[in-house]
């Protein structure tokens, strides 16, 4: 008799996420397109202090403030913001906290800390009435539901919509017209279920990948979030040694590393530049690792594999190159043959 494998956490919550983004944008953004969500005013700068996967949301966050809404942000990990003796602070910054559980320790001390300096907080938990929940001036839940995987997916792509809301409702403060950001938002889960379909080509990639002890992953820009992430995906699950860099800096000694057996994965949200161009091909010629890029292909750089999904929206991608980020982690993982859901030493809180 044959029984059909069960599904892990980690899977059957990857696929949860066009459904959770669905309902994100239900809830948030009015039939006028309006973004309900409580925010101080005369906001001009966000300091984002995260830790984990929150962190690399916040990365993306710090960047997507600039573009959508015109304003400086920054993001510092919740343990090095702990170490500061003194931070930045001023009636016009809004300090944005995130955290799945909401019950992070060192993001809640850090969220203690900066109530010390009398700046303004918000937090961005999947835990209502958590401790940072209660602990902030402002509140913004994920409503992802309980994520049971130590590796962090349903959670951080939520966390990713809500800070592009976040964005988008301080445009709107500011009479900035977002109307097609939020055309481009509200695609975002049909995205999402396409990438779904391209399961078997990432189960390709990620079969060629387990091969290697050592992966880079490199980005530009934006990406370069979604670069950590990966990083931190695919080790936490499969424990092979990955790093991630900017690639620019990744030349400046870094480098090296291709001396030994190693893959080079770039991933490619924004428009290749000439620099990033030299940069690959430089590292081709030198060092001829199988270079693979996870988004958009360039017929100037000589890959191996790429996993493309076609849409002109760069916000949309950022969040179909996030969950081909999963499944190819998932899919390294299970040809190891490892426990996505336990993988050693690790513990996650879901409180």
């Amino acid at each position: 008799m044959f029984f059909k494998k069960r599904k892990s956490s980690m899977e059957r919550e990857i696929f949860e996420q066009s459904k959770i983004l669905e309902h994100l944008i239900n809830i948030y953004i009015s039939e006028n397109e309006d973004i309900n969500i409580d925010v101080p005013q005369g906001i001009e700068q966000i300091v984002f202090v995260a830790s984990g996967s929150s962190y690399h949301c916040a990365r993306y966050g710090a960047d997507i403030f600039g573009s959508i809404a015109n304003l400086e942000a920054r993001a510092i990990y919740s343990s090095e913001f702990l170490l500061k003796a003194v931070i930045p602070h001023a009636d016009n910054m809004l300090y944005i906290f995130i955290t799945q559980s909401g019950e992070t320790s060192d993001t809640n001390k850090a969220l203690i800390k900066a109530k010390q300096f009398g700046v303004r907080t918000l937090c961005i938990t999947n835990k209502e009435d958590s401790t940072i929940w209660n602990a902030s001036d402002y509140k913004l839940c994920c409503h992802a539901g309980v994520e049971r995987s130590i590796a962090a997916t349903k959670s951080l792509t939520s966390q990713m919509m809500c800070v592009t809301l976040l964005a988008l409702r301080f445009a709107q403060l500011k009479n900035l017209d977002v109307n097609n950001y939020i055309d481009d938002i509200l695609s975002i889960p049909q995205y999402i279920d396409k990438t779904y379909e391209l399961r078997p080509k990432i189960k390709s990639l990620a079969c060629f990948i387990s091969k290697y002890k050592n992966v880079v992953i490199c980005a530009d820009g934006v990406s370069y979030a979604l670069a950590k992430e990966a990083a931190l995906k695919i080790k936490e699950t499969s424990y092979l040694n990955v790093s991630s860099s900017i690639l620019g800096e990744f030349m400046h000694g870094h480098v090296a590393v291709l001396n030994n057996k190693a893959v080079l994965i770039y991933i490619l949200v924004d428009d290749l530049s000439y620099i990033a161009t030299k940069n690959l091909n430089k590292i081709k010629e030198e060092y001829n690792p199988p270079i693979c890029i996870l988004g958009n292909k360039n017929v100037k750089i000589k890959y191996s594999y790429n996993i493309n999904i076609d849409c002109e929206s760069k916000i949309v991608k950022y969040f179909c190159v996030a969950v081909m980020i999963q499944l190819l982690a998932l899919e390294v993982a299970l040809k190891l043959h490892r426990n996505v859901d336990k993988p050693h030493g690790l513990n996650k809180v879901v409180k």
